[in-house]
């Protein structure tokens, strides 16, 4: 590891690499730092990644670091613990400084953070342990693996959309309403229409033999056998370590219902810190690996853009 790069990119997935990719063939000295726990790491395969589909994501993150190296950009495990903007002299005065817990401190003339989120779940035991494989929240991604059989919906807020989703692959759905509030009548009333059976009360756990889902216990003793579950979790931006550099992650709402938060970009992924930019869950919660790797893509080719505008502003000043 060198002292001084170009760019550091904070997050070695697929928006991460995508963008340290297109840095790599421009000629950028790029440094990776990847902890090494993406959001999509307990998931069997990757979906709808046209060329690749259903690829395990360790796969691809594995094919991805190979590719990046074959144009030089240094990959390296580990967590960021420290962040900071640095003013430089010259006609680019922005500038980065960078502490991995490992203890090393690096410099860099730009920030790409593609360190993405974190899946806050609902509080059902045995709920987190089956997250990723039995437990699932999208029917883009999960739901044809478990088309025709018995799936559950768990219902945590004012939302049913995701139930008639999974109705599109299954005509064994369950949706478990944790609080009458949530559902009103109208709402109740289009399940009932597309025979989705409801359920009133809690969930009062998860069940599971031999590592595969296998039902719900309801509050009042009863069981549910299930091959699934869908629950919807509150995704947030994942900055550990990034405080320094002033970045603030703003709530994300759907029909005024909190989601998570999200890093705030512009259509490159500038960030609202000069020199700092951002792609991926970390500013886009629901997208896709598609959706990111194109993020990556867009954001590298503008850093390389700002960089490019820095060193005309440099040759113009000498």
């Amino acid at each position: 590891m060198r002292d001084h790069y170009d760019v550091i990119v904070i997050g070695g997935g697929s928006a991460g690499l995508s963008a340290a990719l297109i840095l790599g063939r421009s000629r950028r000295s790029v440094l990776v730092v990847d902890a090494g726990d993406p959001r999509n790491a307990r998931a069997a395969g990757a979906h709808n990644y046209l060329g690749r589909e259903g690829v395990a994501p360790a796969e691809l993150y594995r094919i991805g670091r190979a590719e990046v190296a074959a144009y030089g950009v240094e990959v390296t495990a580990g967590r960021i613990v420290a962040a900071s903007p640095t003013t430089t002299p010259g006609p680019d005065p922005v500038g980065f400084t960078v502490t991995l817990d490992s203890g090393a401190v690096v410099t860099s003339r730009r920030v790409v953070v593609a360190s993405g989120a974190v899946d806050v779940l609902p509080d059902v035991p045995g709920l987190a342990e089956q997250w990723g494989r039995g437990v699932v929240h999208c029917p883009f991604c999960h739901g044809w693996e478990f088309r025709d059989q018995r799936i559950g919906v768990l219902v945590t807020m004012p939302i049913v959309h995701q139930a008639h989703l999974f109705r599109a692959l299954s005509d064994r759905v369950t949706v478990f309403v944790t609080d009458p509030e949530l559902v009103d009548a109208d709402a109740r009333a289009g399940l009932l229409a597309r025979d989705i059976r409801v359920l009133d009360g809690t969930v009062r756990r998860v069940l599971s033999e031999d590592d595969r889902l296998v039902g719900v216990e309801l509050g009042d003793g009863r069981t549910v056998e299930l091959d699934a579950l869908a629950a919807a979790s509150t995704v947030e931006a994942r900055l550990d370590g990034l405080g320094g550099l002033g970045l603030v992650a703003q709530d994300q709402q759907v029909n005024g219902i909190r989601i998570g938060s999200a890093l705030a970009v512009g259509p490159a992924g500038q960030t609202e810190v000069p020199g700092v930019f951002a792609a991926g869950n970390v500013a886009t919660p629901m997208a896709t690996v598609a959706l990111s790797v194109s993020a990556g893509t867009q954001t590298g080719a503008a850093v390389h853009g700002d960089l490019v505008q820095a060193e005309i502003a440099a040759a113009l000043a000498a």
